[in-house]
């Protein structure tokens, strides 16, 4: 129960002609603070085209950016990303050094904490030298044979690109369906395997966004996506090895996403229309596949509500009054809301955002003060007791349950300071049994690090809180010194305060990490969102710049060495505080940015944008087209100097086209009057999340970490 995982998760030349007529950009020298010259960066042509709204034009210089099959545009990225690398190709050597630095830190060889389901048990693992993971079981015990289900090496091999979506055993133990992606667009083909003789069945089925079995083991329900806007919006029906593939329901409105999934008692199917702000969820028993989806409540707008199963009841959780949830219960057949038992009533202080049922107990996953805490009720008495966690600063997260009739609850814990872990919970005893702790090689302790929570005061007197971590021996209080700020604050998504190993490369050279958790995000609450989107997005930003200048004035650190990152909407988040202090930074990472808002916006065919209307605004509608005028990056970058920026995307990202950080450092490079540098890097291969190898992966950040580190001064 929660917000579906579709919507979770709920987001950046080979050779260089010297005349611009020969490509659509030519070259310019650049004054550079390093010490050997620099080569000059490629200089997009412009090709003016207007646009008019509401009385404002706007002239938009490199449209012409968007035509991702004009070799032009290929050439022009590829020489950006040739200038990019002749920048940092000083730092080659540290950058090399960053990243055996965070290998060194990884159990290379490796695997996760195995869970039960059905009498199997399933696990992933990794091996030295390799890429992806294996994903495995072993039947009754785990001292049986190992089969391997997928090898993504196996996948992967010819492929400059390789993600797996869904893995999905059915009900007997003998199919599994999954998808995969090998074009970084988020474009996945399901597929089916026969786990008993391991042949790959011919049914083939493109654009799967989610999908469930049957009880029949034969039969798939599943979810795909329109080809143009990647909206997730018709629900088949396909019974394996027959040609049928049947349409079940198709989602018009342009607002809703939708999404597939089953209860965890393994009786019913329930199909989620979801908007941001609404929901309609359908009901099938698995046993009955053939039968029509029952509407369990109608949408109603600005309500939204997830129902689960539970013997003879349903249990419901919904903010029909309040925007931080309630859970209810209701009689199997009842589902109007006079028949409703109310169980956790609304708080204006907590949000609900999740509950996990099974048999003897469940579990509410809520947020408190900007803090997970996880609630246990007995299912008999409906009594509940809190999980504590010994920090005052930390993540707590739902693990892998698969048994609906376990005793025990898997939960996931994590800080800055704390490797992820892995425990069970008997809820009985009241016991946590530590089942794996990440391990982290080399010399670390997490003894050696400080955890601190800041509370920054907003324009308007708000209180925005701040997490930040350092190395102990390398502080001195009231010192300034290195910073990396990182923010996001959209979609009502919290940032996790959790640990990466991959971090310690930063604060073991003497810079502090923190974290700005401001409004839009979902850190304090629904109203948090609410207070940071549509007209009051403005907030999001100015929380930003609080927070720094919260760090300044606590003396942390100073703006000559305050570096800021931030990705997706968290890119839009970096350029518009760039745009509205820029003298407050040092440096900025801006990584699949969404800077180009309003052309965007107003561009229905792309994926997001009209489900995106209830985040942003409708900037058809004069208010909105405002209100996003006022801060949109690349629409409000002028003349001046400005941070050392590197910017990073790639050509295959379906919620952030190329294209808008591409026109935003091509229309930055002809307004900027300083000498620092700006960097595009674009990764011809990725999508929204770059890399899809755990080497790659590192790599790529240890060529980020190598750039923030050289604006503070750090090259070794």
């Amino acid at each position: 129960m929660g917000v579906p995982e579709m919507l979770r998760n709920a987001t950046i030349a080979l050779t260089i002609f010297a005349m611009a007529c020969i490509l659509p950009f030519a070259i310019a020298q650049t004054p550079t603070n390093l010490s050997k010259p620099m080569p000059m960066p490629p200089i997009a042509a412009k090709k003016p085209q207007i646009f008019e709204k509401f009385g404002d034009k706007r002239i938009d210089d490199y449209f012409w950016l968007r035509e991702k099959s004009n070799p032009q545009v290929i050439d022009y990225l590829t020489a950006e990303n040739t200038y990019t690398q002749a920048v940092m190709d000083v730092f080659k050597p540290f950058q090399e050094q960053l990243y055996k630095d965070m290998l060194s830190r990884i159990k290379e060889t490796d695997e996760n904490v195995p869970y039960l389901k059905r009498g199997y048990w399933y696990n992933s693992r990794t091996e030295q030298g390799k890429q992806y993971p294996i994903f495995t079981r072993r039947k009754g015990t785990l001292d049986a044979p190992e089969q391997v289900l997928i090898d993504g090496n196996d996948l992967a091999k010819g492929q400059k690109f390789m993600a797996i979506g869904q893995m999905l055993v059915s009900p007997d133990s003998n199919m599994l369906a999954y998808s995969t992606d090998f074009t970084g667009f988020r474009q996945y083909t399901l597929q089916f395997k026969n786990l008993l003789t391991g042949a790959v069945l011919p049914d083939r089925i493109e654009r799967v966004t989610s999908a469930v079995w049957a009880a029949d083991n034969k039969t798939i329900f599943y979810v795909t996506e329109d080809a143009t806007t990647k909206r997730s919006n018709k629900l088949f029906r396909h019974v394996l090895g027959s040609k049928d593939y049947t349409l079940i329901y198709e989602e018009k409105d342009e607002l809703y996403n939708l999404g597939v999934d089953d209860t965890r008692s393994g009786a019913y199917i329930v199909v989620t229309s979801e908007s941001s702000e609404t929901t309609e969820q359908r009901l099938l028993p698995t046993d009955k596949p053939t039968d029509d989806f029952v509407v369990y409540l109608k949408r109603r707008e600005n309500v939204k509500y997830y129902v689960d199963h539970h013997g003879q009841s349903f249990f419901i959780m919904t903010n029909d009054t309040g925007r931080n949830y309630r859970l209810v219960r209701a009689p199997a057949g009842h589902a109007d809301p006079e028949n409703w038992k109310e169980i956790i009533p609304h708080r204006n202080d907590v949000k609900i955002e999740g509950v996990d049922m099974f048999r003897d107990f469940f579990v509410a996953i809520e947020k408190k003060g900007g803090l997970p805490q996880l609630r246990v009720f007995d299912m008999k008495t409906l009594q509940p007791h809190e999980i504590s966690f010994p920090e005052t600063a930390y993540d707590a997260s739902p693990g892998k349950n698969a048994e609906f009739t376990t005793p025990f609850y898997r939960f996931n814990y994590s800080s800055l300071v704390t490797p992820n872990s892995v425990f069970d919970y008997d809820v009985q005893k009241r016991e946590r049994i530590l089942k794996k702790q990440q391990p982290v090689l080399g010399d670390y302790q997490a003894t050696d690090y400080q955890v601190e929570r800041l509370m920054a005061t907003a324009k308007d007197g708000t209180a925005v809180p701040i997490s930040l971590v350092y190395k102990k021996a390398l502080r001195k209080a009231g010192t300034p010194q290195p910073t990396l700020l990182y923010g996001y604050g959209s979609y009502g998504i919290s940032m996790p305060l959790t640990f990466r190993s991959s971090r310690l490369a930063l604060l073991d050279r003497g810079m502090i990490f923190a974290i700005a958790h401001i409004r839009g995000g979902g850190e304090m609450g629904k109203q948090w969102h609410d207070d940071g989107k549509l007209n009051k997005k403005m907030n999001t930003f100015t929380d930003f710049i609080a927070s720094a200048e919260h760090l300044i004035a606590q003396k942390y650190t100073q703006p000559s060495q305050l570096v800021i990152q931030g990705g997706s909407a968290g890119g839009l988040l970096m350029g518009a505080v760039v745009n509205l202090r820029p003298e407050l930074f040092k440096a900025v990472v801006s990584e699949v940015p969404f800077v180009d808002v309003i052309n965007t916006m107003l561009d229905s065919t792309l994926p997001l944008t009209v489900g995106e209307y209830l985040e942003w605004g409708n900037p058809n509608e004069k208010v909105a087209y405002k209100t996003m005028r006022s801060y949109s990056p690349y629409d409000n970058l002028k003349p001046g100097a400005y941070p050392s920026m590197l910017v990073e995307t790639s050509l295959n990202d379906s919620q952030v086209m190329y294209w808008e950080p591409a026109k935003y450092v091509a229309r930055l490079r002809t307004l900027k009057t300083d000498n620092n540098p700006l960097l595009l890097k674009t990764n011809m291969d990725a999508g929204h999340g770059g890399a899809s190898g755990r080497y790659d992966y590192l790599k790529e950040i240890a060529f980020t970490y190598s750039f923030i580190l050289w604006q503070v001064g750090v090259t070794q």
